[in-house]
């Protein structure tokens, strides 16, 4: 049940030393290639990696929030073309949402690294360390990078008394919408 499947979904960073299987990247690509796209048209291009010295090389496209990437066995580069969609930056955020839901529907853990508006230590930009790398097209810029692997170790999704509920407003903000179920 999906409700399950978001109530279970976490942030993973450390990863045991274990490969991902084919079949369930095939099923993450797919559900990557499934995600709603404004007027379909589906600007973004992914790159998948599974060589760890590249994820290695990856994982320093920024000083902060990418080195766990070097210890995943598996990598997607979420990357769009502007010129093709006004809004690609929200179908890659869509595309990304789908794969770290199907992740988890796998039993594998993600993790979202921001890369559009980082930068590399080097002062240029986190995009360019990225092309360099995987070869990208000029054109193409990177949203993202996700971290994927079987956890190190279980981690519980939040409780549902951790949630936020006051940011929740029912017809203007400041009028808080009540919660049916006991928070």
């Amino acid at each position: 049940m999906f409700d399950d499947l978001i109530r279970k979904r976490r942030s993973i960073r450390r990863f045991r030393d274990q490969s991902v299987e084919p079949e369930k990247i095939d099923m993450l690509m797919e559900a990557a290639l499934r995600a709603p796209s404004s007027r379909s048209l589906n600007p973004w291009e992914f790159v998948m990696v599974d060589d760890r010295p590249l994820l290695a090389k990856l994982a320093a496209c920024k000083p902060h929030g990418a080195s766990f990437l070097a210890q995943a066995p598996l990598g997607i580069v979420v990357c769009a073309d502007p010129a093709r969609c006004d809004v690609w930056v929200e179908d890659c955020a869509i595309a990304v949402t789908f794969i770290q839901l199907m992740a988890t529907a796998l039993d594998l853990g993600s993790c979202w690294i921001q890369v559009r508006k980082r930068e590399h230590a080097s002062g240029c930009p986190a995009r360019d360390d990225i092309a360099r790398h995987l070869d990208l097209p000029e054109q193409l810029e990177v949203e993202a990078m996700i971290a994927i692997g079987y956890p190190a170790q279980p981690k519980a999704g939040h409780a549902r008394d951790t949630l936020l509920f006051d940011r929740v407003h029912q017809n203007g903000f400041g009028k808080p919408y009540r919660f049916k179920q006991s928070v």
